[in-house]
């Protein structure tokens, strides 16, 4: 593998100063959930400040139970119906909000020209799966059907997500294929968790990686499924019965992080089924890399491939005069 760079390094050393999930109970996950994080110039610095040019509103959306908290990026001055991307954060199934993907969001929504709307689904161990799963797919049909009034056009949906948000971005699309809608046209999964029963051989090559190590993903499985089987397709979707009629997708990996073959396998049974599939690893690159855009050198690259694939199938190509 290629090494690590010092800055990166640097992180891993700094986030591993905090403490560890691995040895908080439950009461300890749900206390440290944020709902909320400053904006000064070093919470910028770290995780990337929001994008020109963007009109953010906060709403709510419907969920599974209740209504749930929404974020949406618009471009300024856009009056045509735009693309909806709905983008789904990380943080392990327990932990994560909103202001996490401000960085990435408003640049999808500023590259793509595309209305990004950001979920803020019931976290666990309070909220155990599948509420999680729920939440995304009810708030995804409640923002299809309020297309208009969000200026997005409901016949150019995609979903994104990043680690567990990757998996719960993979599951919604098995759940649009099977529950008759709404249809899909992209998926971008980013550095996702496909696959719950722990077969993938980086968790062990990769266990003691920096930002997140293979102890702390057993904690999250735990917290998120409690007695519930991880092989259960909305859980792991890489043990879907089939992969065949989901939509296309770009899957991002990264070298040096413990779900990395996740992310490879679930490319290798999507295009398997028959699905367009790119997918690229980025070397030298810890799990969580694309939130870290100061820091990490890929990030930027990152989101330029992700853009660059949204367009493709989100955005009517122009005939030439």
């Amino acid at each position: 593998m290629a090494k690590m760079d010092l800055r990166v390094r640097l992180l891993g050393a700094l986030l591993g100063l905090g403490p560890s999930v691995t040895g908080m109970t439950d009461e300890q996950l749900t206390a440290r959930q944020p709902k909320s994080l400053p904006r000064n110039k070093i919470v910028d610095y770290l995780l990337g400040s929001r994008a020109s040019g963007i009109i953010t509103s906060d709403l709510t959306a419907a969920g599974a139970e209740d209504r749930i908290g929404i974020r949406v990026y618009r471009p300024m001055h856009a009056r045509e119906p735009l693309p909806l991307v709905v983008h789904i954060h990380g943080g392990g199934w327990i932990g994560g909000n909103l202001d996490m993907g401000d960085w990435l969001c408003g640049r999808v929504a500023k590259e793509v020209r595309a209305v990004v709307v950001s979920l803020d689904y019931r976290l666990a161990p309070i909220h155990r799966f599948p509420a999680a799963v729920e939440d995304c797919y009810a708030a995804l049909l409640d923002l299809v059907d309020r297309a208009d009034d969000l200026g997005a056009d409901p016949n150019r949906i995609a979903v994104m997500g990043d680690s567990a948000g990757g998996n719960l971005a993979a599951v919604t699309c098995l759940l649009a294929r099977d529950r008759s809608g709404p249809q899909i046209s992209f998926q971008g999964l980013i550095y996702p968790g496909t696959d719950l029963t722990l077969g993938s051989e980086s968790l062990r090559t990769n266990a003691e990686a920096p930002v997140i190590t293979t102890r702390e993903i057993l904690r999250m499985r735990e917290a998120y499924l409690g007695d519930e089987d991880p092989a259960n397709p909305l859980a792991s979707p890489l043990k879907a019965a089939t992969h065949e009629g989901l939509p296309p997708a770009l899957i991002q990996v990264a070298e040096h992080d413990p779900i990395r073959d996740d992310g490879v396998r679930y490319a290798a049974a999507l295009r398997a089924a028959g699905v367009p599939v790119r997918s690229t690893t980025y070397v030298g690159m810890p799990h969580g890399f694309v939130a870290f855009p100061n820091i990490c050198r890929s990030a930027p690259q990152a989101l330029a491939e992700l853009c660059e694939e949204l367009s493709a199938a989100l955005v009517p190509a122009r005939v030439a005069d």
